[in-house]
């Protein structure tokens, strides 16, 4: 690996670290949109197959109104998502120039999802007053496929950066390709795929039920029974993903104490190779060690590789040059697993109450938890992609390329980064203004439907 990441010879760039700050900027500004791409489409075809199912017309409002949402997103969605693809080839030339044949194929059925999407979501919203029930609700799985689709193929060329295969290097060109290997025989992709895919139902659900949590703490009178199923539903899906994303981070950790052994030395501020590894909560690494962090012996060793005195690869196995910004790494990470079990432990609490007396737990506490839960699923979320993203470093391309040799050489970095700056800020004001005006438009239901206060386990 040494071999082929010296014949790919880095580009003198004095503003790497300022392209690198681009391209994070964008991915924590896209990747939640993502979220709402991938869960929040199937959440408005189940509230529909239930105002089919039920004939209830508070499940059809709620439905349409949230339609509107996804619209909405979808929209700025297109927006990030060009920036993004405007910055791969931009920023990242010779990354894009020496492996585009490996993943060009993966973006390639993301561009053809993102198309498919964009049309059957166009059908879906237009068809509400026109098509058949069964045809509207039959219009909007493509949407939910295309969404599934369109976000698997980004994974999995990020799982194959963190795990390249399938290709050759020779001379520092790109030979015997296979395209399918590359994406879809990799290991990394699986797990990294399940831990996504929950994170966007956290955060979607988280959200939208915090919305309406943020109401029901502001207003003194009781819920009308379609505020209650708008905040039943999505808080639900996110408590019960909550507690089964601890199962699967476990998961992934294991799959990077195999495969990336020094980002999981990064993690931990692990410097040497250690049998029986303690785990540090908290702390800062410096000199070699963990400083003002709490040591819990063997820890590591066993979360990691579910054995007490398991040998944990350290730092010192990889020459400094080769190492990953520690501290940035595991305060990340510390992030993203403290606000999870917080959420997980929510979540335990919601479905306790839930199964023992079917309603919502009445603890203002609960309602001020829920409307904090959906930020704090947001910076778990992109704290788990700096974890990810910022634990490979100095590749671009795990152990082949490094990132200095993927970054341009041209100039002009400060103005794009401003302009980029500018633009996000415009962007998040507009998404705000947007979805307020869809907050406040009237609800569509019968005289009298869903106005009445919930105030029974059957009003739900």
């Amino acid at each position: 690996m040494n071999l082929l990441a010296a014949a790919l010879a880095p580009v003198h760039q004095q503003y790497l670290l300022a392209a690198r700050q681009m391209q994070a900027l964008s991915f924590a500004v896209h990747i939640p949109l993502v979220c709402f791409g991938i869960s929040f489409p199937l959440m408005v075809l189940f509230v529909e197959w239930l105002g089919q199912r039920t004939g209830d017309p508070v499940y059809r409002t709620l439905a349409r109104r949230w339609s509107r949402i996804v619209v909405a997103l979808f929209a700025v969605g297109v927006i990030t998502g060009t920036i993004l693809s405007f910055e791969m080839g931009l920023l990242w030339p010779n990354f894009t120039a020496t492996f585009g044949s490996v993943f060009g194929l993966g973006f390639a059925i993301e561009g053809f999802s993102f198309f498919l999407e964009a049309i059957f979501i166009g059908i879906y919203i237009y068809g509400w007053d026109r098509l058949s029930p069964r045809a509207h609700l039959a219009s909007g799985i493509p949407v939910v496929l295309t969404g599934f689709t369109g976000s698997l193929m980004v994974i999995a060329v990020n799982a194959w950066m963190n795990h390249p295969g399938g290709f050759h290097l020779r001379g520092g060109q790109v030979v015997d390709v296979n395209p399918l290997k590359a994406l879809f025989g990799n290991s990394f992709l699986w797990s990294e795929l399940i831990h996504m895919y929950i994170a966007g139902y956290m955060v979607t659900g988280f959200l939208v039920a915090g919305a309406y949590a943020f109401g029901r703490l502001r207003n003194s009178r009781p819920f009308t029974r379609y505020e209650r199923v708008a905040l039943v539903i999505p808080l639900t899906i996110a408590c019960v993903a909550a507690p089964v994303q601890v199962l699967v981070g476990d998961w992934v950790a294991r799959e990077v104490a195999i495969k990336q052994p020094v980002k999981l030395a990064a993690i931990e501020g692990l410097y040497k190779t250690t049998r029986g590894a303690p785990e540090h909560l908290l702390g800062w690494y410096t000199d070699g060690q963990v400083k003002y962090g709490i040591e819990i012996p063997h820890l590591l060793s066993l979360l990691a590789f579910h054995s007490w005195n398991a040998t944990v690869k350290g730092l010192q196995t990889v020459p400094p040059s080769q190492r990953p910004p520690i501290n940035v790494t595991r305060l990340s990470f510390q992030t993203m697993v403290g606000i999870g079990t917080l959420l997980a432990l929510l979540g335990v609490i919601y479905l306790a109450v839930w199964v023992r007396r079917k309603q919502i737990p009445a603890w203002r506490w609960f309602d001020a938890a829920v409307v904090l839960a959906g930020p704090a699923a947001t910076v778990a979320l992109i704290a788990g992609w700096v974890t990810t993203e910022v634990g490979r470093q100095p590749w671009v391309v795990y152990r082949v390329m490094p990132t200095s040799a993927a970054v341009t050489g041209a100039g002009g970095i400060p103005v794009g980064y401003g302009t980029l700056v500018v633009t996000y800020v415009a962007l998040a004001f507009a998404v705000a203004w947007i979805l307020r005006r869809l907050a406040r438009m009237p609800l569509d239901l019968p005289d009298g439907g869903g106005t009445a206060p919930a105030t029974s386990p059957q009003a739900a």
